[in-house]
């Protein structure tokens, strides 16, 4: 199977339009053959028109087949594409007057495609094929004999419907092209984005892994140290502060064996499902051992069962790290709400602090950028890394009535209902 980037490539989606363009210039011109045959007011080989007509048509339904297929287009045969309309359009002239018609401005449609779309070196040919059909239709042409009472209204108006043929075409094509090179810059730049921010995660990711390497021994010396302090003194109010420091040094270390079980999970793809409402209390009951002096109201708002998913480590992590950000900024009355709907699963977190400043907001989720005059900002950076492999979003808002809103959305296209 052809990659992705062959069968939505730039000369195949231009030869998707061309193929447009023809359809629309060969119904034009089949109507004003059938009217010119009609009415009668034109003498004109009609069985070569038809036959050129027909290979016209036999050329379009050629292009749509053989763009079904997965082949690449190349600009070579976009270049030849664009040769076989300049040479038909030239036969089509040739049977209706040559250079006198006034439909012989279409030459430039393919011409100005062919500068828009292709090298130097195919638009000069195209050009040069172009001029010399033109300089042959001056010379040699099938003689196109009107009536003289009609003649200059004929050319008049044949004129008019040639421009507007050829700007409506021409506008068409150009405007699509802006658009789709608009689009790819887009595209360019968020990679270029992306790339940034993977180089910032593999550097973010080295470090801890070492830091976790190294935190493992100093954790079980203050571990045994504390223990051996609980029995030597018998203070009831030391006996309870000890109690808190061992469960935050036993967490410590428990979070230390939970990354490298994590990652293990992670690289056999074992990681457990269940619904977002057990997601979601399972982490809250986890961050509310972190962060005992935190006080929060949990509600639950979304109808129906809840969506369930498989949440991998680094995306609990990630909420983890939210609602650290929350309780940081004011660990009182924490207002955490859970919604969905058909498309996006919906978790909100505020807090009553002082709201994030106007002046650094687009400065957040920066790595190594933090307004708490403590950490090293990688919190959100790394939340929204997470969050963002799982194909959603997080935003942080000034509350108006105070504090800041945090509104975490996962599609439910990542969720199992």
């Amino acid at each position: 199977m052809l990659a992705p980037v062959q069968l939505l490539s730039a000369s195949r989606q231009n030869l998707w339009r061309l193929t447009l363009i023809r359809i629309l210039v060969l119904a034009a011109q089949a109507g004003s053959v059938g009217l010119a045959y009609k009415s009668g007011l034109l003498p004109l080989p009609w069985t070569e028109l038809s036959l050129t007509l027909a290979v016209s048509l036999v050329l379009c339904l050629g292009t749509a087949l053989r763009l079904r297929g997965p082949w690449p287009v190349t600009e070579q045969e976009y270049a030849v594409q664009l040769g076989f309309d300049l040479i038909i359009h030239s036969v089509l002239l040739y049977y209706a007057g040559g250079s006198a018609n006034p439909f012989v401005s279409y030459y430039l449609v393919p011409l100005t495609i062919a500068a828009a779309t292709l090298p130097w070196l195919f638009t000069i040919t195209l050009s040069g094929l172009a001029l010399a059909g033109y300089t042959l239709l001056l010379v040699w042409s099938h003689p196109l004999e009107l009536p003289p009472g009609p003649r200059e209204s004929l050319l008049i108006y044949g004129m008019w419907l040639s421009f507007a043929l050829a700007a409506a075409l021409i506008t068409f094509f150009v405007a699509k092209m802006a658009e789709e090179l608009r689009d790819q810059d887009e595209l360019r730049a968020e990679r270029r984005e992306e790339g940034l921010r993977d180089q910032q995660l593999l550097a973010v990711a080295t470090q801890a892994a070492g830091a976790a390497h190294e935190l493992g021994t100093p954790l079980a010396t203050m571990s045994v140290l504390i223990k051996e302090l609980r029995r030597e003194h018998q203070d009831p109010l030391l006996q309870e502060d000890l109690a808190v420091l061992q469960e935050q040094v036993k967490l410590c270390k428990e979070t230390l064996q939970q990354l490298v079980r994590a990652a293990e999970a992670d690289r056999r793809q074992a990681v457990v499902e269940q619904s977002s409402v057990e997601w979601l209390e399972t982490t809250l009951n986890r961050w509310h051992l972190m962060r005992p002096e935190a006080s929060y109201r949990y509600q639950c708002l979304g109808r129906g069962a809840p969506p369930r998913m498989m949440p991998p480590a680094d995306l609990t992590q990630a909420l983890l790290n939210l609602l650290n950000n929350a309780a940081d900024a004011c660990p009182d009355k924490l207002d955490i709400r859970l919604d969905w709907d058909h498309q996006w699963l919906r978790l909100s977190i505020r807090d009553f602090g002082a709201g994030v400043p106007l002046a650094i907001a687009e400065q957040l989720g920066r790595p190594f950028f933090t307004t708490k005059g403590k950490g090293f900002g990688l919190g959100l950076f790394l939340s929204q890394a997470s969050v963002t492999r799982a194909g959603g979003t997080v935003k942080l808002y000034n509350h108006e009535e105070g504090g800041t809103l945090t509104e975490l959305k996962l599609p439910r296209a990542y969720s199992r209902t």
